[in-house]
């Protein structure tokens, strides 16, 4: 159902009181050149989180087994190794936050030639702009975050003037992943381009590419030794699957949160997929009002919940927030030369409820899929979660394209509700499979960017997850090192 929002705003008061007296529900639409849009149930093919979904996940708050662990503040360290010179020649000590490790096409941490490698975000705590992928690493075995060296920037400045337009354009890197195939590195990230509304210009975010050739220095160092098949991979296309920017802010509407990023690498039944965080396109369940009115996004509870809810957004802060949530967990298949072969629907929508579903990761572990991804709750349009609750949600399924069944009930998996200013606030939780053991280890950053003078943004401590099927619980006394991406059981 396509839709242009300002065509239902003058009968929002009337179709209010329609849901609370239960009515037909009957108004009028353009979209339908005079015909009638009443309350519909419309999945469009995918899997939702649901506003009931949502509802359900405040009564889990506070519940131990999905509760992100409580961390000494005294104990936590920088990361020593995190530094580079600026164009003045001074040291700078650098946040560190995304963090994704080198893992083989299962999901289990890769081992290269007897060491660990994660690469993430990193730059000066002084500059939000100064946001690019590092690549850090340590021996196999060490598990002190003391242990993690930094082999510096994957991408030299001038790498992406190579010929591909989307690149030349490119103003930082975003989150993304790293697949140990055949014996090389490839990089999976998010480039970001530059914002110029005067040039039409918003922050295009482009799924990116680049095997990364690394060596070893030394019997004890590891160094980055350039790039090359660097190359974009998939912008939104035309906009119908998923989002793409210039159908974002169309209307110049600079509230519309768009994504599309985090690129994750799976391999199933020997081909390759993408899956990332995006929005939904306009034949998929596109953002705007009568998005309300789609029952599939409200979920369970039937239509009193249904009612009720609706008058709750109709009376509330959130319903043009909710109007514009469209957030999505999308995937394409790519080629064997890691071109784009085709778009598929969307594995998890969330319409209504937020437009930030972010870093998605996913795995398969004793024939199921895993899903998870991250989000916020000051991204979010559901009364009683603040802007101080954080989540890591979870999903399961028995194939790769869905469909795909909330974990725990309501699809709460990690849970955290502390001030941002508090030093051991964690996000971007990253659950990673493990060769030897049924535990999961997950990882996050801690501490936000530049809220400290001497507290940088770095490893969080790791802990241990317990994942039987659809259940999962956080595993009582499993926390880790800091940044700790194995664990073998004793």
């Amino acid at each position: 159902m396509k839709f242009r929002k300002r065509a239902l705003k003058a009968s929002v008061v009337s179709l209010s009181a329609a849901l609370v007296l239960g009515s037909s529900l009957t108004v009028a639409s353009a979209n339908n050149e005079g015909g009638n849009v009443k309350p519909y149930k419309e999945t469009y093919g995918t899997s939702q989180i649901t506003r009931h979904d949502m509802k359900e996940m405040i009564g889990q708050h506070g519940d131990e087994r999905y509760t992100v662990p409580s961390f000494d503040a005294s104990s936590i360290k920088n990361i020593e190794s995190a530094t580079k010179i600026d164009e003045n020649g001074n040291e700078i000590k650098m946040d560190v936050w995304d963090t994704w490790p080198l893992q083989n096409p299962d999901g289990t941490v890769a081992d290269y030639n007897g060491y660990q490698i994660v690469f993430g975000l990193a730059g000066d705590p002084k500059n939000a702009g100064d946001t690019f992928i590092y690549m850090f690493y340590k021996k196999s075995g060490d598990d002190s975050v003391d242990a993690w060296k930094n082999a510096g920037r994957v991408f030299d400045h001038n790498d992406k003037f190579n010929g591909d337009k989307i690149l030349a354009g490119q103003q930082e890197e975003w989150s993304g992943s790293a697949a140990f195939i055949d014996g090389e590195i490839r990089l999976f990230y998010t480039n970001r381009g530059g914002f110029d509304e005067s040039k039409g210009i918003f922050g295009k975010q482009t799924l990116t590419t680049a095997q990364v050739n690394v060596s070893e220095k030394d019997a004890s160092s590891l160094q980055v030794d350039g790039v090359e098949d660097y190359k974009s991979i998939y912008d939104g296309g035309d906009g119908e699957t998923y989002e793409n920017v210039d159908k974002a802010f169309e209307d110049r509407n600079f509230a519309n949160n768009h994504t599309l990023r985090d690129p994750h690498y799976i391999e199933d039944k020997g081909k390759k997929y993408l899956v990332f965080e995006a929005n939904t396109g306009t034949e998929f369940g596109y953002s705007g009002e009568d998005s309300l009115y789609n029952r599939a996004y409200y979920g369970k509870g039937g239509m009193k919940f249904f009612r009720d809810e609706f008058k709750q957004l109709q009376n509330g802060g959130k319903k043009e927030t909710a109007e514009l949530a469209n957030g999505a967990i999308g995937i394409v298949e790519i080629n064997d030369d890691y071109t784009l072969k085709k778009e598929m629907k969307p594995l998890v929508v969330s319409n209504t409820v937020t437009d930030e579903i972010e870093r998605p990761n996913i795995f398969k572990k004793d024939g199921k899929f895993y899903l998870f991804t991250s989000s916020r709750g000051a991204k979010m349009t559901i009364d009683g979660i603040d802007d101080e609750d954080i989540y890591m949600l979870g999903y399961v399924s028995n194939s790769l394209t869905g469909p795909y069944k909330p974990m725990n009930k309501s699809g709460i998996v990690l849970h955290q509700d502390l001030d941002p200013n508090d030093l051991t606030w964690t996000y971007a939780h990253y659950v990673i499979p493990q060769k030897e053991t049924d535990d999961f280890v997950v990882t996050s950053y801690m501490t936000n960017r530049g809220f400290f003078q001497d507290h940088k943004s770095t490893f969080a401590p790791s802990f241990l997850l317990d994942i039987d099927g659809k259940r999962s619980s956080v595993v009582e006394d499993g926390i880790l090192e800091q940044g700790q991406i194995t664990y073998e059981e004793e």
